[in-house]
């Protein structure tokens, strides 16, 4: 009994199969749903309106050409991406961990630590302007006043000076008279400098490693034998031992409170 119901299950399945075959062939053969046309046309405008909202998209379009530059340059990432470069640089890991994975996690630190500064934007800009309360003007103004408080906290007054002295401009009174195109590269400079810091103490304890294994294959005559092939299990297991992803990962997010 159970050997004919199994068989019948089979005859079920491949009648199935043969009518999804076949139906396939009779799509391919006629096809029954027409394909969608696109085409791109440019035409007159026929009055100003037209025009502002031409202007619309492509200014929306150049933003988010440049979001991942925005991302990347008026945010934390800069600087976290350099000390996770530096920290494989110095434990001499060659690829690992690879590219990918460092920049996956240094841009989900960078959502974790600018989390309120969108919230801010969301509460302040972007709901007000969805439910039409504010201009695009007065929401673009709201959401830049977080961003350049971050930026301003992490940048140096010497980088400051440097940009809105070749720019020409007056010396400003208070923050808000700094225009934001010397903050914006005053920021990524001093973000470059702080990485490279924290880079530079990162790798003095690695670097002791090498001189002491380098100088105890001087003293055994071993002087064929590469001192980084010795040295690097010594650096990850110094690495493991103070549980180095914590503390990095520690100092880069407190660095920025």
């Amino acid at each position: 009994m159970k050997r004919k119901h199994t068989k019948k299950t089979w005859i079920i399945i491949f009648v199935i199969i043969i009518f999804i075959i076949s139906s396939f062939h009779i799509s391919f053969a006629e096809p029954q749903i027409p394909i969608p046309k696109m085409g791109f046309t440019v035409d007159e405008a026929k009055n100003p309106q037209e025009v502002a909202n031409s202007i619309q998209i492509l200014f929306i379009l150049t933003i988010l050409a440049l979001a991942p530059s925005i991302l990347m340059m008026m945010t934390c990432f800069t600087r976290i991406i350099i000390v996770l470069s530096f920290i494989r640089k110095a434990i001499a890991t060659q690829t690992t961990p690879p590219n990918q994975v460092l920049i996956g996690l240094a841009l989900f630190l960078t959502f974790f630590i600018m989390a309120p500064i969108g919230s801010e934007i969301n509460e302040k800009a972007i709901q007000p302007y969805l439910n039409q309360e504010i201009s695009e003007e007065v929401a673009l103004d709201n959401a830049l006043k977080p961003v350049r408080g971050f930026m301003f906290k992490q940048t140096r007054e010497k980088d400051l000076s440097l940009f809105i002295d070749i720019s020409g401009s007056e010396k400003p009174k208070k923050l808000e008279d700094i225009p934001t195109k010397a903050l914006i590269p005053a920021f990524i400079i001093s973000e470059l400098k702080t990485g490279f810091q924290i880079g530079y103490v990162l790798f003095i304890p690695f670097i002791v490693i090498d001189m002491v294994v380098s100088s105890t294959l001087m003293s055994m005559g071993m002087m064929m034998l590469p001192p980084v092939m010795i040295s690097m299990p010594f650096k990850i297991l110094l690495f493991i031992l103070v549980d180095g992803w914590n503390l990095i990962i520690k100092s880069l997010i407190m660095g920025f409170k």
